[in-house]
Parts: C-alpha cells; structure tokens; sequence
C-alpha cells in the first residue's frame, strides 16, 4: 500500500499566493510524517516508502492542474489517493465540480458540473475529503488575526466576509458553515454578536448597515474569509462597505500554521482508517 494525498486549490497567477499554499502543504506532509512515526504506526510498516503529498490547483498553475498532479503520484506507485479541497466552504461550486470529476455522486442532486472526468489509473482507490467550513483552528486563526483591531470586545462585533454563492443548494452550505464559523470567532473573543455575509450575492454592504443600525453603540470587526489576501480582500471588500463605519486589516488565513494543521487533521484521519 503506498498513500498518497492531492491537495487542490483554486490557484492564481499571483506568485506569492502559490507559494503560500506549496509552503502550507509541505509543512503538513512534513507534520503528517513525524506524526505517524511519533504514534509507532503500523501504516508505517506497511507502505513502500513515505506518504507522498501533492499541491494542485483548479487553474491558472500551468504544470501544476488536477490532472498533473494525479497523474504524478500514479507513476510515483501511488495505490491509495486522498483528494483534499483546500477551499474555504462545502457551499464551492468547485468543490462540487472536483467530486463529479473524480466519479463522486452529486452532493446536490440539480447540479451537474462541465469539467471533464479526471483519469485515475485502475487499481488506485480514491478517497474525497470535505472543505474546511467550520473549523475550531481556523477559527483561532480568524481571531488571531482580529485581535490588533480589538480593544473591548463585549462592545464589539463581528461581520464574517466570504465569496458565497448564489446557486440554489450551494448558498445554504455556505451560509451554514459560515455562521457556525463566526460564532466559534465569536465566542473566542468574547465579541457581543456576529454576523455573516457573502459577496456573492452582494450583502455585506446590507448586513454591516442592519448591524450598525440595530446596534450602534458597538464597533463592526470586518474579517475576511479568504485563503490569502489578494484581489477580494484588498479591494473588493473596501469598496463594498464604503461609506460605513468599521475596523479592517484584510488579512487572510495564510500565511499561518492553521491550515497546514487542518491538512494534518484531515490527513491523518484518512491514513489511520486505511490502517483499519
């Protein structure tokens, strides 16, 4: 048996953005290893060599797509391959259009996706992971990343800012993963409330308006639910919210060890019940 784990997300042509998450996958992989030989693993015993991690991307990676990156952990031997979307929300589109591709059933029945089926050697076993949605370190991480812009949380509130989705089926899955999300950041920061919003459909704009009308003594914490900061968190969250009153410093979730221990977490799981 020899594992191996294909990370996919969505790519970018910014430089920085890829190597962030190239950089996020290799401290997982390395994390993974020291892990399973701290716990004595009889997977240890039984794979030809270490388990082997792959980073692809959806597109905009030339020599680096989905396809690419299956295609180089079948001719490394690979007999087990588990598929991680390093996407924010289950409420992706891509997430969707990932699993169809892979021969996964439809996770929403109405929506069928147009990418073409990948090409997995015979013999390989395919195993899909899930998003990250609500994640309890993914939620210190957003934190973390608040606490320069707080000062008295009990008179201070949270508005999460993700991309969303407008699609029947696929915005309730973001809408859910993202208020179970805000309130763990919530509740880790002492804030008195929180809220959601996506800007697809265009509501942030909406929501922060309703929060500082229905409570205007409390101060509006924007945080960005991004991957890595870029286009969305630079500009298009500003010019949405212009003309109202918040704090914000736009900072995403890489760079940070929180999402290469998402990986792990997820990872490991998938290795130890192959074990079984």
């Amino acid at each position: 048996m020899k594992p191996g784990i294909l990370i996919i997300s969505h790519g970018s042509r910014l430089a920085e953005w890829v190597r962030l998450v190239d950089e996020s996958a290799a401290e997982a992989a390395d994390a993974v290893a020291k892990q399973l030989a701290a716990d004595g693993s009889s997977l240890q015993s039984e794979v030809s060599s270490e388990v082997l991690f792959e980073a692809s991307y959806l597109e905009l990676v030339e020599g680096r797509l989905i396809q690419d990156g299956v295609d180089r952990l079948a001719a490394a031997g690979v007999t087990d391959l588990f598929v991680l979307p390093l996407f924010i929300s289950s409420g992706s589109t891509h997430v969707e259009d990932i699993a169809q591709s892979f021969g996964f059933p439809r996770g929403i029945p109405d929506y069928e996706g147009d990418m073409e089926p990948f090409h997995v050697p015979d013999g390989i076993r395919v195993t899909m992971g899930v998003p990250i949605d609500a994640d309890e370190e993914i939620a210190q991480r957003l934190w973390s990343n608040l606490q320069e812009l707080s000062d008295n949380p009990s008179q201070e509130s949270l508005l999460l800012i993700a991309h969303g989705n407008d699609l029947a089926g696929f915005y309730e899955r973001y809408e859910r993963g993202m208020r179970m999300l805000a309130e763990q950041v919530r509740a880790l920061g002492g804030l008195a409330r929180a809220r959601t919003a996506m800007l697809l459909p265009n509501e942030a704009s909406g929501v922060l308006g309703e929060m500082l009308e229905e409570q205007p003594q409390e101060t509006v914490l924007v945080a960005p639910l991004f991957l890595s900061s870029g286009y969305f968190t630079t500009t298009v969250i500003p010019s949405r919210l212009t003309g109202h009153n918040y704090r914000y410093n736009g900072k995403a979730l890489l760079p940070d060890s929180a999402v290469a221990r998402w990986m792990v977490r997820q990872s490991l799981q998938w290795l130890r019940g192959l074990e079984v």
